[in-house]
């Protein structure tokens, strides 16, 4: 896969990412425990990162051993912590990932989510991404919608909801709140979970007029196995999925979202996608190279998305 032609595959400032990082102790079919780096923000964080991308992640953990995996992590790929993220004397987030035969996960939460006050998009970010628990738990999710509903004009806002029916049982306040952040968001992802837990019944097509009308440029709904589809209001693009063998899918959703930020930064789409410019072409480009992301990363175990190089080699 090649880059956009006529494109600079550079990005031309960096993304800003907000929402938990937490650790992710996940449980086997064969009863061995890990311990891996996990929240979803946290993961696009790593992966625009490792995907040549400038990032700075605002989060919030603590200087406990876990938090020290997590800034291990996030330091390997050339992620830079906003300031007040790490929390002297707190406790990280953890998150119990159960793992089933299909490489699927179920999820039990031990978490506390909050953003330093007076936190702003810094300067010279071309991208803000948001979602998952960071939008949805109390204290901080009204905080986080008020930064994203700030962020400056020439900001490409980003949204992935990665509900969580667990921790957020009560559906129609949870959609609400979702439908607040899609509202500023130029770029929606969601999956087909997400999809079927907040508009039960509704088709694909419908999902896709459902985040357009709410604001957004481009809505992508992702499909597992069976691929993905990105929809703008001048073009559908749907992908059938990739053969690949799957050793788990945690992160691969992330991967998928943090492949279309890079591209959209990488190949200077920023402003396209803003003003619900982009080509046919370019949609499909986004399409394929995010679908690419997610599919190494399931081959992997953990969220251990690929590098730029990788994902655009043939």
């Amino acid at each position: 896969m090649h880059d956009q032609r006529g494109a600079q595959a550079d990005p031309s400032g960096p993304v800003f990412v907000v929402g938990e990082a937490l650790v992710d102790v996940a449980v086997g079919l064969d009863g061995v425990t890990r311990r891996m780096p996990g929240g979803s923000p946290m993961n696009v964080a790593f992966g625009t990162a490792r995907l040549g991308v400038p990032t700075t992640l605002l989060t919030a953990f603590g200087d406990d051993e876990d938090g020290g995996l997590l800034a291990d992590h996030l330091a390997s790929a050339g992620v830079e912590l906003a300031a007040g993220s790490v929390a002297e004397g707190a406790s990280t987030s953890t998150a119990l990932a159960r793992l089933a035969a299909d490489g699927s996960a179920t999820y039990e939460f031990d978490l506390h989510w909050d953003i330093p006050s007076g936190a702003r998009v810094p300067d010279g970010a071309i991208a803000m991404h948001t979602g998952s628990i960071a939008a949805a738990i109390e204290p901080g999710a009204t905080h986080v919608l008020d930064l994203f509903e700030r962020a400056d004009a020439g900001v490409l806002r980003t949204f992935d909801p990665n509900v969580r029916p667990a921790i957020t049982p009560d559906r129609d306040s949870t959609l609400e709140r979702v439908e607040r952040f899609a509202r500023r968001a130029h770029i929606l992802k969601l999956s087909t979970e997400d999809a079927a837990w907040l508009l039960p019944g509704a088709s694909q097509d419908e999902v896709a007029e459902w985040g357009l009308a709410l604001g957004a440029r481009l809505v992508a709904l992702t499909r597992g196995a069976d691929g993905c589809v990105v929809t703008t209001s001048r073009h559908r693009v749907e992908h059938e999925g990739v053969r690949a063998e799957v050793v788990d899918t945690i992160g691969a959703g992330d991967a998928f979202m943090s492949a279309l930020i890079a591209g959209a930064a990488r190949w200077r789409l920023v402003e396209a996608l803003i003003s619900g410019d982009v080509s046919e072409e370019q949609t499909s480009a986004l399409a394929t190279l995010a679908q690419r992301a997610a599919v190494m990363t399931v081959a992997r175990a953990g969220a251990q998305p690929p590098t730029w190089e990788r994902v655009i080699r043939d």
